[in-house]
Formats: C-alpha cells, sequence, structure tokens
C-alpha cells in the first residue's frame, strides 16, 4: 500500500532527487517556506526548502525496491529504513501543504501593498519563542539569533531531534516566564 515517507537527499540534492524520483514515476514533496524579497522596488515570493536535505516520498515498497530509490541522483537514504518501514501519516502532510498554501497566499496580499506590521519586541537570545504562524504554528522553542532585519535563527525539537531553522521574525513570539516580572 502507498504511504509516504521521509526521504534524506544528499547537500542541496532536494531537486535533483525530486527530478529523478519523477522520472520513475514516484510522487515526492518538497516543503517550502516562501520568503519575500524585495530589490530595486521589485518584489518576489522565494520558496527555501523548510527541511533542508529532506524530501517527503509516496510510494509502495512493495512495488518500487527501495534499493532502487537508494541509488538514484541526490539521494542519499530513506529515513527509518532499517527492518521495517516507517510510514508518515497522511495527515501530517496534508497539514503542512495546506499551511504552506496558506503562507504562499499571505506573503503575494502582502506584496501588492504597503504593511502595516508591528514593531517587533526584543527577544534575547536564549529566550523562549512561539511560532504564531506558517508551519511550525503553536509549536515552541529557542530564539538563537537574528539574522538580518526580517529572518531569525530558532532551536526546537521536531522527529525527536533539536533542530535550527532560520524563519520569518513576525512569525514568533516571547513566551514570558509567569514568574519574571
Amino acid at each position: 500500500m502507498k504511504s509516504w515517507y521521509l526521504l534524506y537527499c544528499k547537500p542541496r540534492g532536494e531537486a535533483r532527487a525530486q527530478q529523478n524520483l519523477a522520472l520513475q514515476q514516484i510522487e515526492t514533496y518538497l516543503p517550502t517556506l516562501p520568503e519575500q524579497i524585495t530589490k530595486g522596488g521589485k518584489t518576489t515570493v522565494k520558496r527555501n526548502p523548510l527541511f533542508p536535505c529532506y524530501l517527503f516520498i509516496y510510494f509502495d515498497p512493495l512495488e518500487t525496491s527501495v534499493s532502487r530509490i537508494h541509488s538514484t541522483r541526490g539521494v542519499s537514504r530513506i529515513i527509518g529504513c532499517k527492518e521495517e518501514m516507517t510510514a508518515i501519516d497522511d495527515s501530517i502532510i496534508h497539514t503542512i501543504k495546506m499551511r504552506e498554501h496558506r503562507m504562499l497566499h499571505d506573503l503575494k496580499l502582502t506584496a501588492d501593498g504597503e504593511s502595516d506590521a508591528p514593531q517587533l519586541e526584543e527577544i534575547t537570545q536564549g529566550g523562549k519563542v512561539k511560532f504564531v504562524e506558517g508551519p511550525f504554528t503553536d509549536l515552541e522553542g529557542i530564539f538563537e539569533e537574528s539574522s538580518g532585519d526580517k529572518r531569525c535563527h530558532i532551536l526546537f525539537e521536531i522527529m525527536g531531534q533539536q533542530k535550527r531553522v532560520s524563519v520569518p521574525r513576525s512569525s514568533i513570539k516571547s513566551i514570558q516566564d509567569p514568574e519574571i516580572k
């Protein structure tokens, strides 16, 4: 039975892996994080991988050889592929796709005019934060550092590992400790 699986790609090899898997009629999904970029008065939306080096694939391991996928250019290995394959629930993929679509739609709406974005609060390094928009909405993390005017780096736990992600500064807010005034 076909299911979603997580695939680890070679560094910056997601596009190559997607292209080569498509030639084998294997459906793929690369979640992206849309970023609005303004250069010379022209605003464009750039899509960066949400999970760099990771790609979701939809296939049936009984119909398509796992070794065939492992030998595909751009592919490193299938995550959780030891004795028994670890499938990913369809609802997780659906939720990521819906949030990605909503973020892209919201960016296109704000690209047309001036944004009345509120002043961003100051967050100290190591402070707890909560995602208020985007694919990580309602998850908590730790503020690591700012990355320019509009982005920042956040540490949080996902898939059993601590990961560092670069997100728009407007997508997080500080979580105040109730005991500290």
